[in-house]
């Protein structure tokens, strides 16, 4: 999935996905390390400390020398679940980019998409397992 157009323009292109979150994440080599989400600084997009972490994680758990300008387009899902999107997008980029890394990426699991889902509401219960308060009278 990368594309080449010239030496200077090189990027990896991959998909991140958690919940209904779906992350496109492109990496570019650069002088010193920057993330953009939607056309924004992490910082602003991701207001919490903890949720900067998230996205960071892959980069710093790898110990790559190599730096990277990471541009993300995120949709759907909710604020928490696109962090973790991104997060699983670096991961597959930096596995394109050196395999090596995916052994340590892998025992993060930061490779494997998180399958847990919402479970759907059932008719007659008030959310997917909740019935409704038992009345005697």
């Amino acid at each position: 999935m990368s594309k080449t157009t010239s030496k200077k323009d090189k990027y990896l292109e991959t998909v991140g996905r958690r919940k209904t979150a779906v992350a496109r994440i492109r990496i570019t080599e650069a002088n010193k390390t920057s993330y953009v989400v939607n056309d924004s600084k992490l910082e602003d997009y991701f207001s919490t400390n903890n949720l900067q972490s998230i996205v960071k994680d892959a980069l710093e758990t790898s110990k790559i020398d190599t730096k990277f300008s990471v541009s993300a387009l995120v949709k759907g899902g909710g604020i928490n679940a696109q962090a973790e999107a991104i997060r699983h997008g670096i991961s597959r980029a930096l596995v394109m980019v050196d395999e090596d890394l995916r052994k340590i990426l892998k025992k993060a699991n930061f490779l494997k998409r998180d399958p847990r889902m919402v479970e759907r509401k059932k008719f007659g219960l008030k959310k997917a397992r909740r019935a409704p308060q038992w009345n005697k009278r």
